[in-house]
């Protein structure tokens, strides 16, 4: 009897592990290992094919998450600003401003912000100077500058897991803990989603139903491919590459060298005084104008280019090689000031899948 009592203790020590772990609930596979949805960039048909970066894939949940953080003010050092402090999407994410004096420590900032927008497109560095690679080192220079958001990573990462949203979400987007370099994966998957493909003029271009332009905006579009595709070509209305326009003769090695333009990336002196070339969408929304913000108005550049140039051995030779200076008369300046008002996307400065997700 003793026997087969001690039998029943021994089976029933067997069985109940497994009695118990049988009536657990089934936890899900994702859940456990988390797998973010592919998403493939809706490209506009008048647009050039763009590449998926396989070093950081778009998923729906990296994407949503970058823009969570964009417009999270915990991002900088004194949980004041965020990335959309100084890009506005009413103002084509640019911040309206020649030189911002909005950072942590309150000094101005020696250049101006730049649009974001069809970024994905961006295959010859960010910056004015091209000094970072890709979306994803860019992020990290306003991140940790001084004079910008100054946060400390670390403390950043602490900050973010104190949010449980956010725990969840960085799991979900990477199957990571919070780490900094998915911080700016994350940003850098929103801002290459930043396509502005939808104006008046892109409309037209595609054969819309109901799209056209006016005469004069005809002329404008004619006028600026014959007198500025050099710089400003193709759909993008950016060459993507780096000029001297001619805006100064000298290059000042103060701050940096930071108005030697690309020469303090390069180190190449024929690079002195280089800057990106910006497209021209959205430049009705874009003002002031230049890497340091001179110019106030439109009018204001089209004269420096028609009486303003200052050559200097690397000035393009395009702006002086048969006369200084590209000529316009009243008329055709009119003309190229209407078309670029054709290329403002209103659609994409209202887009609901762009704006701050928790106003």
């Amino acid at each position: 009897m003793t026997g087969k009592i001690a039998f029943l203790r021994i089976t029933v020590c067997i069985l109940l592990p497994t009695a118990v772990s049988s009536c657990k609930k089934d936890v899900p596979l994702e859940e456990i290992n988390p797998v973010p949805h592919a998403v493939k960039l809706e490209v506009p048909g008048n647009f050039p094919t763009v590449e998926q970066d396989l070093d950081n894939p778009l998923t729906a949940e990296g994407i949503e998450l970058g823009r969570m953080l964009f417009y999270d003010v915990r991002l900088s050092g004194n949980n004041r600003i965020s990335c959309a402090s100084c890009h506005r999407q009413d103002l084509a994410f640019t911040d309206g401003l020649a030189l911002s004096t909005i950072g942590v420590s309150g000094k101005m900032l020696d250049r101006h912000a730049p649009a974001l927008f069809n970024l994905a497109w961006a295959k010859t560095g960010l910056f004015w100077d091209g000094g970072s690679k890709n979306l994803e080192s860019q992020a990290f220079g306003p991140l940790t500058s001084a004079d910008e958001m100054h946060q400390d990573l670390l403390v950043l990462e602490a900050e973010l897991k104190q949010v449980p949203d956010y725990v969840t979400r960085f799991k979900k987007a990477f199957n990571e803990d919070i780490k900094s370099v998915n911080v700016v994966k994350a940003l850098a998957q929103f801002q290459r989603t930043l396509i502005s493909g939808t104006s008046r003029y892109d409309k037209y271009k595609r054969g819309e139903a109901g799209a056209s332009l006016t005469a004069t905006e005809l002329l404008g579009m004619n006028l600026l491919n014959s007198k500025c595709k050099a710089c400003h070509s193709g759909e993008l209305f950016t060459d993507d590459g780096y000029h001297n326009n001619g805006i100064d003769a000298t290059f000042s090695d103060d701050h940096e060298g930071i108005y030697q333009g690309r020469f303090r990336v390069s180190f190449d002196p024929n690079d002195m005084g280089k800057f990106k070339t910006p497209s021209l969408r959205n430049v009705m929304l874009t003002a002031p104008y230049m890497h340091d913000g001179r110019f106030k108005t439109i009018d204001e550049v089209l004269d420096h280019y028609e009486f303003g140039i200052k050559i200097s051995p690397t000035t393009d030779q395009l702006l002086y090689q048969d006369q200084t200076g590209i000529p316009l008369s009243k008329i055709e300046r009119e003309a190229i000031i209407a078309f670029l008002a054709a290329l403002t996307d209103h659609e994409f400065i209202t887009n609901k899948k762009m704006n701050n997700p928790n106003p």
